[in-house]
């Protein structure tokens, strides 16, 4: 299991399934608020003039030599809420991201954001 601080250091490197399929290259870590541990990763994904950002959670992410490995189907991932290249995720759309993974979503109290960019 790789150690939480060190997944920001493999930004761009390869993101693959439990097969082994690539789904894309690392881009951002989205830290939780209230711990500011890693949560979730932005994956780059996409034809290179058509590429956009897909949300995984990064709680059971396992490294390669080369690669990250993440405990879900390049399908499912593929499909995930995503962002533009160039976009951070507004806060009103958190909760959507947890709730595909089925994983619960916790606000701050004053309805802070769960997620920040890091």
């Amino acid at each position: 299991m790789i150690q939480p601080a060190d997944i920001r250091e493999w930004r761009n490197h390869d993101v693959i399934d439990l097969q082994g399929h690539k789904i894309g290259a690392l881009e951002a870590i989205y830290v939780d608020t209230t711990t500011d541990e890693p949560a979730m990763a932005t994956v780059r994904v996409g034809l290179p003039t058509r590429q956009h950002l897909v949300f995984v959670p990064v709680d059971k992410v396992v490294a390669g030599p080369d690669y990250l490995k993440v405990p879900y189907a390049k399908a499912l991932v593929k499909k995930a809420p995503s962002i533009g290249m160039d976009d951070v995720l507004p806060a009103e759309q958190e909760k959507e991201v947890f709730e595909y993974y089925s994983m619960t979503y916790h606000p701050g109290a004053a309805g802070e954001r769960q997620l920040a960019r890091r």
